[in-house]
């Protein structure tokens, strides 16, 4: 098949030291490019580079790519930065659909991440400021609606640690698990992780951690949100970068592209159905991602492709035990092969990339296995899913399934009462400078609409973090808590 997807070009990079010896993401981004470029061993697919996707990471830049194009000799590339809240998987996807349909040739992604130059820069007492780039590429991509429900937003604000530890607590009760048998579930699930790690050159953290190590807040490893501490969390104070190319088979055998560069993309499927997390029917088994791993399980069986190793996308635990549920994944199945965005480093709206690149370096090697990646956008609000092999055991199949969810899955009321019971849910309890200062609760009232209170008692903190509450009344007025009964 002339037009069959082929990934041919991985780059990856990461840099550690002082200031002085540290890039900036424009320059990371560069480099990881040209580290792809060369890897396909032939640098004249410049010539057939027809675009340029690059997600948006913590950094100013208007157009990196177009940057990168100019200076290295293939500026007719179409260049696209890609706003947060869109799946990085569905960049290759796009470029996969482009390259059969004969709408490009070849498609270079790439992403970067400078925050660790960043903070050397405060540690050192030095003014940093990004280059300026203030030409706008030819699209900006975004996602068409928002991730935070308002009540969402007031109570937790945008970082991600509140709304993940209250999936957690979800999926912790749903599981049957006591507290403390939870907390060491967390700990050797993550401890295999950093082992994963270890043996990772492009890892961020190498060192190998305990379950104890990694259960137990310290200073050195604060807690956030109830249950996660520093450990439980995506590391994004990092310096790497990584870039991929894929191109179609008649133009890597045009190029005498080795069959040693190549790994076929073989099934992929994303859904991009937008529910805040508090008005999901069910929190822990979003409609959508079930519909895209059955569609990725059901598609492999048919043609006899059986995924050997896994990369679940993993910013806290809760997202690696979704997306083995979906899989119908056994506890003993090694779910890393990077060790995880706590250690092998999860750079801003990068982390699928480098995931990607890490299985598709694997898949090089070994053969004869098949890997599976998903990723995840925002609140695991979307979530894609992946299958690359050696070997081009069939044509490339995607499927979107964001129409089909939208029909199936409703978004559940907000509540309008103002004071009353309601039923707990989920839950977690936020910290600062490592002392809990208010727990959060999401809830539903009689009619099974749904609330966010909050309370700073510190009683009613401690019960979040020692008692079951999920299944409990609480008396509330004014989206506040007065008491759990």
């Amino acid at each position: 098949m002339k037009n069959r997807p082929v990934l041919i070009g991985i780059g990856c990079l990461q840099q550690k030291g002082s200031f002085a010896e540290l890039d900036e993401a424009l320059i990371l981004m560069e480099q990881a490019a040209l580290a792809a470029i060369q890897d396909t061993e032939n640098s004249a697919i410049v010539n057939y580079i027809d675009e340029i996707q690059i997600p948006k990471g913590y950094w100013a830049y208007r157009d990196p790519g177009k940057w990168i194009a100019e200076k290295h000799g293939f500026s007719g590339a179409i260049t696209s930065v890609t706003k947060i809240g869109v799946l990085q998987q569905n960049l290759i996807n796009s470029a996969c659909k482009k390259i059969i349909n004969e709408e490009i040739r070849a498609s270079l992604i790439v992403g970067g991440e400078a925050r660790y130059k960043k903070i050397q820069a405060l540690k050192e007492g030095i003014d940093f400021e990004e280059m300026k780039l203030l030409e706008n590429p030819d699209h900006y991509v975004k996602a068409k609606d928002d991730l935070y429900v308002t009540e969402e937003l007031d109570a937790l604000g945008m970082m991600a640690v509140g709304y993940y530890a209250i999936l957690e607590s979800a999926m912790r009760y749903k599981q049957r698990k006591s507290i403390g048998d939870h907390e060491k579930f967390l700990g050797d699930l993550y401890a295999k992780f950093s082992k994963t790690a270890s043996k990772n050159q492009h890892a961020w953290n190498q060192k190998i951690y305990s379950s104890d190590e990694i259960q137990k807040p310290t200073k050195k490893n604060p807690r956030i949100a109830y249950p996660y501490n520093k450990l439980h969390n995506s590391s994004w104070n990092v310096n790497q970068s990584s870039a991929l190319i894929l191109t179609s088979e008649e133009i890597a055998d045009k190029l005498n592209i080795p069959v040693s560069k190549r790994v076929y993309p073989l099934i992929s499927s994303e859904t991009n159905h937008m529910i805040g997390l508090i008005q999901r029917p069910d929190m822990t088994n979003p409609l959508g991602l079930k519909l895209a791993a059955d569609f990725i399980i059901e598609t492999a069986q048919k043609n006899k492709i059986h995924p050997s190793i896994y990369e679940l996308y993993s910013c806290f635990p809760v997202a690696v035990q979704m997306f083995s549920m979906a899989l119908n994944l056994s506890d003993n199945i090694n779910k890393t092969v990077t060790g995880g965005m706590p250690f092998a480093g999860g750079p801003l709206n990068n982390y699928m990339l480098h995931a990607s690149a890490q299985m598709l370096l694997k898949i090089r090697d070994e053969t004869n296995e098949i890997g599976l990646v998903t990723g995840v956008s925002g609140m695991m609000t979307k979530q894609s899913l992946a299958i690359w092999g050696k070997e081009p055991a069939m044509n490339f199949e995607s499927m979107d399934v964001t129409k089909q969810a939208e029909k199936l899955e409703l978004a559940v009321p907000m509540s309008d009462q103002k004071k009353g019971d309601a039923l707990v849910i989920g839950c977690t309890s936020l910290y600062e400078k490592q002392n809990a200062s208010k727990a959060i609760f999401y809830a539903e009232d009689s009619k099974g609409h749904r609330l966010v209170l909050t309370s700073s008692d510190k009683e009613i903190i401690r019960q979040v973090e020692k008692e079951e509450c999920i299944g409990l009344k609480v008396k509330h007025s004014l989206n506040q808590v007065l008491s759990l009964h």
